[in-house]
């Protein structure tokens, strides 16, 4: 069981937007997430009148180490480090190690 996953709320723990929170969008890999609002870089494209699509330069957001950023505790409001743990009825469930606090509800 993956401890971070797709649609949660995390904040960024280091690097340049350290501090920030955002949703995860995606999971790209066992160590990469995007996440929304965060590692936001400029890329440049050439337009492509086939498609449709002019060119510029377009704000993208890439993938970061998922080593960087940390799930949102909103009973504490700050980071939080995440455990898994297996229930009565033998499912595994995510819990917040500070409080003990369910993740998956």
């Amino acid at each position: 069981m993956k401890k971070i996953k797709k649609g949660d709320d995390v904040i960024a723990i280091t690097g340049k937007d350290k501090g920030k929170r955002g949703t995860v969008l995606r999971v790209v890999d066992d160590s990469l997430v995007v996440i929304e609002g965060i590692n936001k870089v400029k890329k440049h494209t050439k337009a492509d009148p086939n498609k449709g699509t002019a060119g510029g330069i377009v704000e993208v957001a890439k993938p970061i180490q998922i080593s960087n950023v940390a799930v949102y505790n909103s009973a504490t409001k700050k980071a939080d480090r995440v455990g898994i743990k297996t229930l009565e009825d033998k499912r595994k469930v995510r819990y917040f190690k500070s409080n003990g606090e369910l993740v998956d509800i």
